[in-house]
């Protein structure tokens, strides 16, 4: 994000956050055995530094595909995603930058198609949330920079990315239950989040002409770096306790999803939503 904006960064973790955090979030399953489901593909990964986009990344590599990965400054983490995703003997490449900018979203395609030639699989996953007691602490500075950061960028990202697409590309939107239940201490960020499944929604219609299928996945309550940097000692402490399963998901539970709506055994899915959510029920 830019460096004038009067909140913290909290789209990634703060720098050294998942070193710290007990237990750390656990990215990819050891038993998880890739299938080269998504062999000679190459992926755009936003936050893919830790949390989700990393776990992402990590489970595409083992699938066979190499990644892009933007992140904000959180530099450590994001040199650790490339160790693991070249760990499972791919190739990764790094881009540093604000995503609530039109130029840095621009930018991120055009890197990733001159390192690696082609681009199949759009990520948007990158999002920052600030915690609110009330309505009226949620000021129009706020409200403009998580949209930016949340919603924007999905769009001028996809918008980039969907000339440089061929038939069989997908596209994968990360939204979150927030964006069904509400969340009154999370205003901007569930309705940021309610947006990216109408936009998900949408463009699936708009792209299945091209032949690039566009689908969701709306997490849960997650374990990733995104929750300390966001919330008090206490509501860490008893972090995805109010879920039917009792206990925070990990990031390794999650990637699965994108793994499946990224690859071709998703082929009759669009404008869909998965939910791994720890067992809320999702009607809409």
């Amino acid at each position: 994000m830019a460096e004038d904006t009067p909140f913290p960064p909290q789209h990634q973790s703060q720098p050294g956050d998942e070193h710290a955090m007990a237990p750390k979030p656990s990215p990819a399953r050891r038993d998880y055995k890739g299938s080269d489901k998504l062999a000679g593909k190459v992926a755009l990964v936003t936050g893919g530094d830790s949390g989700i986009g990393r776990a992402v990344a990590v489970l595409f590599a083992r699938e066979g595909c190499d990644s892009a990965i933007v992140y904000l400054e959180e530099d450590k983490d994001a040199e650790e995603a490339k160790r693991l995703v070249e760990a499972e003997g791919r190739r990764c490449h790094l881009i540093r930058g604000d995503l609530g900018e039109v130029a840095t979203c621009d930018r991120a395609v055009e890197e990733t198609l001159k390192t690696f030639g082609r681009l199949d699989i759009l990520v948007n996953n990158a999002a920052e949330q600030h915690k609110t007691e009330d309505l009226l602490e949620v000021t129009p500075e706020l409200w403009d920079r998580v949209f930016r950061t949340n919603i924007h960028a999905y769009f001028y990202l996809t918008r980039a990315a969907v000339p440089h697409m061929q038939p069989g590309s997908a596209i994968i939107n990360t939204t979150s239950v927030n964006a069904y239940k509400g969340n009154p201490s999370l205003i901007a960020y569930s309705s940021t989040k309610g947006a990216i499944t109408a936009f998900t929604r949408s463009i699936a219609l708009s792209l299945m002409e091209r032949g690039i299928r566009v689908n969701g996945v709306a997490r849960g309550p997650i374990w990733t770096p995104l929750i300390p940097a966001t919330f008090d000692d206490e509501k860490v402490a008893n972090f995805g306790k109010q879920a039917p399963m009792g206990r925070a998901g990990q990031p390794e539970e999650v990637a699965p999803s994108y793994v499946f709506l990224a690859s071709d055994d998703a082929s009759y899915f669009t404008g869909q939503v998965l939910h791994p959510n720890g067992g809320y029920v999702v009607n809409a």
